[in-house]
């Protein structure tokens, strides 16, 4: 077996900046004790061409996806987003891909789930490795707004959530999200 039940996918790119926000996030969880029905993936550029047509629908039953998105709002917002939530041509990586395709292939065989997180700057084309501040931020957030999602108690999470003076079971007031997580 390739991949498990729930399958956690950080897509994005180091080399640009906020573009690595999804392998962060992955090297972050992967410090974590989860279940045996989690498998954490550093998709990077891959994700959505090998990674995700390589999910077996019989086995996986749930795909969350992390990745930087550009929707508007203050840089470290976090929103939840669905493949039918991304108009045509409006997931791309920095090679023009359509990221998004993939995903409507198999959303009607495995509930996907993006996690954007509007970055501060990608530096595509030019090289910037290193997160900005408010990526860097965001990314406990991200964690706990994935870790309710797959019903993980973890004190890496409680932590972080005394420390930020915020409350389990946030809302999007207490989690940064632009709806409630």
């Amino acid at each position: 077996m390739l991949y498990s039940e729930i399958v956690i996918a950080g897509c994005g790119n180091p080399l640009f900046a906020d573009d690595g926000l999804g392998p962060a996030i992955i090297e972050e969880m992967q410090k974590l004790s989860l279940p045996d029905n989690i498998t954490l993936i550093d998709a990077g550029l891959g994700g959505p061409h090998f990674i995700f047509t390589m999910l077996d629908p019989e086995v996986t039953k749930r795909l969350i996806i992390v990745d930087i998105a550009d929707f508007g709002a203050e840089p470290g917002q976090i929103t939840k987003l669905r493949p039918e939530d991304l108009p045509p041509g409006a997931y791309k990586d920095a090679h023009s891909w359509d990221l998004a395709e993939p995903l409507q292939r198999i959303k009607d065989q495995i509930e996907i789930t993006i996690i954007g997180v509007q970055p501060a700057r990608v530096t595509a084309p030019e090289f910037e490795i290193g997160l900005s501040e408010e990526i860097q931020k965001a990314m406990p957030k991200t964690i706990r707004v994935i870790l309710d999602m797959i019903g993980v108690e973890n004190e890496f999470s409680r932590v972080d959530l005394r420390k930020e003076e915020r409350q389990p079971n946030g809302t999007a007031e207490t989690c940064g999200c632009t709806e409630k997580c």
